[in-house]
């Protein structure tokens, strides 16, 4: 499929659900704007998400190039999370997404 077939590929808005795609990626983004976090910090921060959709979510953002995982050489290893540039230029959307919902609360 090309960008002339592919919705996600020729509709922005289709492309940013598929980056955004669920409630817990678009909080880790939220979360990753502050700046860079461990898994554990990130964990914490979002409450009852489990470790393998974390995981996997974290997995899906860096696939994507919206975030970098570096791993420290320590013991235990210490990996850190943060946005790319790429990433960081989701703020604008979320603050949308802030500025609606507290315009419209349910």
């Amino acid at each position: 499929m090309d960008a002339r077939t592919d919705p996600a590929q020729s509709c922005g808005v289709a492309r940013t659900l598929q980056v955004l795609d669920g409630k817990w990626t678009t909080l880790i983004v939220r979360e990753l704007l502050a700046g860079p976090l461990r898994f554990t910090q990130l964990r914490s921060a979002l409450g009852d998400i489990s470790a393998k959709t974390l995981t996997d979510r974290l997995r899906a953002l860096e696939h994507q190039g919206i975030l970098t995982r570096t791993i420290h050489a320590e013991v235990p290893p210490r990996v850190v999370y943060e946005l790319t540039e790429q990433g960081r230029s989701l703020q604008v959307v979320l603050h949308a997404m802030l500025r609606w919902g507290r315009a419209h609360p349910a």
